[in-house]
């Protein structure tokens, strides 16, 4: 089967057509999905490919479109909601942290919540601090949800197709700024990414690196300069957050006895803490250095374009932190 350079957001946007086309029961709804194609142009074509009756537009309601979703699904329909910024999910707060996650459980197993819940997040274009959040850590404290968090468009249209196809609500956080990026894309509609299987990005024996979405090609940009000088950093990318591959993360520690996560969402209870507390807690005899997080910092985003690349982990402060672990 043959592969496709194709952008980030063009990968999206495959896997819905894809599947659409596959399953009558997929819909898609949110704001301007329809003939617009999407605020960011994610969903372009759509409308016209698969019709009014399966893409369509809906006022600016977050919790109508959360909720409207979870009763598409109670309904037979496998929907597919965006919500223009993952900010704005909180809007529809009794939906997602309550409704989508937990009824199944609440209603013992009579039904199924096959909802998938597009939240574009992170930091990109001056859009201020109600519109450049990375708020996954408060889904990954939500039981009954699984979360998805793609770093290239391969993984974007393969976890994405996974999603719609599972019976779990999913949130699947998309990267703002990796809509551009491009990468080779299977052309295989049955070629999917399985959830809970990292990917080992870069092998190395002396630091390992957990990031994922928008932070992963910085920090593979990190680990190619401090390659320069001779140090080996392995970089796992998750992929998914919910299931977690702690497997994969462990068997690399053992390996390089140190560790570093670095992830855009700001530090102080962020999503990162999981992680560190829990190879404290199974990996302490393993570690030859303190584990270290590297994240967003303890502020609201700010609109100025020039600021806002303050608040998210740069290259060189990812080579200083490992220089640091490697060396301590």
């Amino acid at each position: 089967m043959t592969s496709t350079e194709i952008t980030y957001a063009w990968a999206i946007n495959h896997a819905m057509d894809e599947e659409m086309a596959r399953d009558p029961r997929v819909v898609l709804f949110g704001q301007d999905v329809g003939r617009m194609g999407g605020v960011f142009g994610v969903t372009r074509n759509l409308f016209e490919k698969h019709g009014p009756e399966r893409v369509r537009d809906v006022s600016i309601v977050e919790h109508f479109v959360v909720g409207g979703a979870v009763g598409a699904a109670l309904g037979g329909l496998r929907p597919i909601a965006e919500v223009q910024f993952a900010d704005f999910l909180l809007v529809a707060g009794d939906e997602s942290f309550h409704k989508l996650p937990k009824w199944r459980y609440m209603h013992g197993g009579a039904f199924t919540i096959p909802v998938v819940i597009r939240a574009p997040s992170g930091i990109q274009g001056g859009v201020g601090a109600e519109h450049s959040q990375s708020p996954e850590g408060h889904y990954w404290h939500t039981p009954g949800l699984k979360i998805a968090v793609p770093s290239t468009p391969a993984d974007a249209k393969g976890l994405l197709k996974s999603a719609i196809r599972d019976d779990d609500p999913v949130i699947f956080f998309e990267t703002r700024r990796l809509y551009r990026v491009k990468g080779l894309v299977s052309d295989d509609p049955e070629l999917l990414v399985p959830f809970g299987q990292a990917s080992v990005r870069r092998e190395g024996t002396d630091l390992t690196v957990v990031a994922w979405a928008g932070m992963v090609p910085e920090v593979l940009a990190a680990a190619e300069m401090l390659a320069a000088e001779g140090l080996s950093i392995e970089v796992i990318d998750p992929r998914t957050l919910v299931p977690f591959d702690w497997e994969t993360v462990a068997a690399s520690v053992r390996k390089t006895s140190r560790l570093l996560i670095v992830h855009e969402a700001p530090l102080t209870m962020g999503p990162g803490a999981e992680i560190a507390s829990r190879a404290a807690d199974e990996l302490f005899v393993e570690l030859d250095a303190p584990v270290r997080r590297l994240a967003g910092p303890d502020v609201p985003i700010p609109q100025n374009m020039a600021l806002e690349q303050f608040c998210f982990p740069q290259v060189p402060e990812i080579v200083a932190a490992a220089r640091e672990l490697i060396r301590w």
